[in-house]
């Protein structure tokens, strides 16, 4: 385990105004200001994916970080302003690219192509942190991880790079130095290095549960979602709808509906995911996957199924190999609905499965059913919202007569 010993020494210009301050405060004025740090930091022949270098301001995190990793050290690079963000990465493929946006939890196609001065913080947050993620260095240590974003950004983006480095989705070793505390667990770091006593903590933390509540809601609730989905904005009169939220703030949004598919019986309900969007500030940590699995199993817990087609490379990693879901087909629709580069698996359409001209993966739902209590009570919420629908528009058709 390597000695970091980090010396920084500032010299002082003696001017009347400094005098006057150490005469004020009564400070030792020496011909330098230096300060020292002896620390330990896990060295890079041991077995470790995630560090932290954790402290308030001042106590010497970069220092300490820049002595350890040299090179490696990295923070926020500017970026072309009149450039799509997608055009920021240099000479990196466009897989790779969206491949390592997707991995630290920016998700939003329709922001890739949007130039970086008009993102927002957190947006802005991922773009750096993926950029440096995609060197050619086999750790990154990024300093000041967090500082300009709010809290709730800062823990589900933690998560998000946790993942990713654990999954091997970034081949990376990364270390945050952060003066932030409350990411820690978050980021479940294999190792601490606390500045404000310079003790060295081993032993992986454990992230919080991330509570998801999801209740029946109306259509207009998709007016807060539908400019982050990546196909338009339309959303079809026949949506059933979910809202998913944490600590009652809106995080995720789900629509599906009925879909006649060549693999269904005569009397049988199929319902297709039609939309399915998270807000960016809460992507990266699978709640997408978990929302699409819950509205599945309440159509399945029905008596009916349900399938699902995406273009989202992420998602489609995800359930390719997930065993709640049944790959039915890969690849590209062309115009006239026949398969493309990859052939037909079997059990849905090309018009019920993709959109032409993008690489979709179509996907059935084969995990268990919801249990009849809670589908019970989710139908019972649906016949609530349309009944306030219907009565909204009674409202609205009858004319106002005299005073209310």
């Amino acid at each position: 385990m390597p000695t970091i010993d980090a010396v920084v020494s500032s010299p002082i210009n003696r001017t009347f105004r400094v005098d006057q301050i150490a005469g004020m405060f009564d400070l030792k004025l020496e011909l330098k200001a230096t300060a020292e740090f002896h620390v330990e930091v896990p060295g890079q022949e041991e077995e470790w994916q995630i560090g932290a270098i954790v402290g308030p301001s001042g106590s010497g995190k970069s220092t300490v970080a820049r002595h350890a990793f040299g090179d490696a050290l990295v923070g926020p690079d500017p970026w072309p302003a009149d450039q799509a963000v997608v055009d920021g990465f240099g000479e990196q493929s466009i897989k790779t690219i969206t491949h390592a946006l997707t991995a630290v939890g920016f998700s939003s196609p329709p922001s890739w192509v949007k130039s970086y001065p008009v993102l927002s913080n957190g947006e802005k947050f991922r773009c750096d942190l993926a950029r440096a993620l995609l060197s050619d260095r086999p750790l990154v240590a990024y300093d000041e991880f967090t500082s300009v974003v709010d809290r709730t950004v800062a823990k589900i983006g933690s998560a998000a790079v946790s993942k990713a480095v654990r999954r091997g989705n970034i081949a990376r070793r990364f270390v945050a130095v952060t003066c932030h505390y409350d990411i820690l667990e978050w980021l479940e770091p294999d190792w601490v290095l606390d500045m404000a006593s310079g003790r060295l903590a081993r032993g992986r933390l454990r992230r919080p549960r991330i509570e998801i509540a999801i209740q029946p809601v109306s259509r207009g609730e998709w007016a807060m979602f539908r400019r982050h989905h990546y196909l338009n904005t339309s959303l079809s009169s026949a949506s059933q709808c979910f809202l998913a939220t944490i600590e009652g703030e809106p995080v995720a949004f789900s629509a599906w509906i009925f879909a006649q598919t060549r693999a269904t019986r005569a009397g049988d309900q199929t319902y297709r995911e039609h939309r399915t969007v998270v807000l960016p500030d809460f992507q990266g940590v699978g709640i997408g996957n978990r929302v699409s699995e819950f509205c599945a199993s309440f159509f399945v817990g029905r008596g009916g199924s349900a399938v699902s087609t995406t273009s989202h490379p992420g998602m489609i990693h995800y359930r390719a190999a997930s065993p709640l879901w049944n790959m039915k087909r890969l690849g590209m629709v062309s115009p006239t609905g026949k398969s493309g580069k990859y052939a037909m698996r079997g059990g849905l359409s090309p018009k019920e499965c993709s959109s032409t001209g993008r690489v979709t993966g179509g996907f059935a739902y084969v995990g268990p059913p919801m249990a009849q209590d809670r589908v019970k009570e989710l139908t019972a919420g649906f016949c609530e919202v349309r009944a306030a629908r219907k009565l909204r528009r009674k409202v609205t058709a009858c004319p106002s007569r005299g005073k209310a």
